[in-house]
């Protein structure tokens, strides 16, 4: 129980006046009071543990109360938790901006530090816009994606998400008009389908001249499905950018800082974007903040756009107190042997979930890095199996039709076997409803996983 009555969690009120993400006022899903968190566990306000499989949205990769990450933050904290950027620098977005451009690939080298991985995404579709104005082609306005994408939740973001999927209809023609080719089709781990970019250069030969860039999430689709596709597509994209003269954006918000086993996914195919973006585990799910990262000859077009400046500037840019934290969860990631981890972790999840391929509710099982997946064959009640799950001793949320993980980076072998055993417990009991319809997502935007 928590020990302060001040802490006690006032849940009427809760349910009567806050918010909480895709669901609705009027028959709000449960929420379960969590009153601290240590390692990968988290405590109810009743005293349960319920070990965390999803690492805050898949921010917190280094666990909860990382001793470095805290030092860092509240060293800061005494001496400068917050000043404007216009016109004004500090160390930890100086170290941070460094860190960023030594760990990704060579041609980024210009760093725009914003509030969440949404803006990252805003920043840089608009980035790619006033690059093409300083290059003289002001006609290159228009976005080319492919379906089953996520980027956010903001307009512009919203506007490169899947358009059945997303937000599309419900905002109508308040959302731009972008271009989309068909997801890629080539699993992870097989070779590239000969005609698996046909639609996409088709597009690129018919509209280049009105397209600014192209946006993607490499190699995993988060909240589109949890694809994984072959690290050949982007090989392949990359050239066709090149030859017709489109920027390549990735979004590495969900997929950065060794989640799929490399430290950026678009290490699997070898190639560099022109702009990237990161966020979420940047700060090890400390405090929100994300970054932009472009090439030298795209912060040149910028610059000599007609504005001659970049239009963009939130209040909390290169907020001094989430740098810090920043420098310190990358300090973890290139001290904390990541590659050992997730390689650990993605060795036991293919031991541990390989049977439930065989569940007759189970459409398919899929493991990529520190990610594990259960595709079931209908969607399943949100609201259901997260009580089941939390009754298992497990944090574990399922959207749409799958049951996935993303644990921290340094959860031990028990506690994974623990929430693999809660999936294939929940999937086996999903087993005698199966292919009768009777278990439905109940969570509005159950398709969504935030870029907040």
């Amino acid at each position: 129980m928590s020990k302060h009555p001040q802490d006690k969690i006032d849940f009427d009120f809760d349910r009567q006046h806050i918010w909480h993400p895709y669901t609705s006022m009027t028959q709000a899903l449960p929420v379960f009071g969590v009153s601290s968190a240590k390692g990968c566990e988290l405590t109810l306000e009743d005293g349960r543990t319920l070990i965390d499989g999803t690492s805050s949205w898949w921010a917190c990769v280094h666990g909860y109360g990382q001793e470095q990450i805290l030092a860092a933050m509240q060293a800061q904290l005494s001496r400068l938790s917050h000043v404007m950027f216009g016109g004004i620098t500090h160390q930890p977005a100086v170290e941070l901006s460094k860190k960023l451009i030594a760990m990704t690939c060579e041609p980024l080298t210009k760093v725009f530090l914003c509030d969440s991985g949404s803006i990252a995404v805003e920043v840089a579709l608009k980035m790619a816009l006033q690059y093409w104005q300083g290059r003289g082609q002001p006609a290159k306005q228009r976005i080319l994606t492919v379906k089953h994408g996520y980027h956010g939740d903001t307009f512009a973001a919203m506007s490169v998400c899947d358009p059945e999927g997303g937000m599309h209809a419900m905002f109508g023609q308040a959302v731009t008009q972008q271009l989309f080719a068909p997801a890629p089709q080539t699993p992870f781990g097989e070779p590239l389908r000969s005609d698996d970019l046909h639609a996409m250069r088709a597009l690129m030969a018919e509209q280049h001249h009105s397209i600014a860039a192209v946006i993607l999430e490499p190699v995993l689709q988060g909240a589109g499905g949890m694809r994984c596709y072959a690290p050949e597509y982007l090989v392949e994209l990359r050239a066709l950018c090149d030859e017709f003269d489109i920027l390549l954006v990735l979004d590495e918000i969900a997929t950065g800082f060794g989640r799929t086993g490399k430290l950026f996914a678009y290490e699997h195919a070898g190639i560099a974007p022109d702009l990237l973006c990161l966020g979420k585990a940047l700060t090890g799910g400390y405090i929100s903040l994300a970054a932009t990262l472009c090439s030298d000859e795209v912060a040149a077009g910028i610059s000599d756009s007609p504005a001659g400046v970049f239009m963009h500037g939130p209040t909390f840019m290169g907020n001094p107190l989430a740098c810090a934290a920043a420098c310190a969860s990358l300090e973890l990631i290139n001290t904390n042997r990541w590659q050992a981890q997730v390689s650990r972790i993605e060795a036991q999840l293919k031991a541990e979930l390989a049977e439930a391929a065989d569940y007759p509710a189970v459409k398919q099982v899929r493991v990529l890095g520190a990610m594990g997946v259960l595709e079931m064959h209908q969607a399943v009640n949100t609201a259901r199996l997260q009580q089941q799950f939390v009754d298992l001793g497990v944090w574990i949320r399922p959207f749409a039709n799958l049951i996935y993980i993303m644990p921290p980076y340094v959860i031990d072998e028990a506690q994974l076997s623990r929430l693999t055993a809660a999936m294939k417990h929940v999937a086996q009991a999903l087993t005698a409803n199966a292919g009768q319809g009777t278990e439905q997502s109940t969570e509005q935007g159950a398709g969504f996983i935030s870029h907040g």
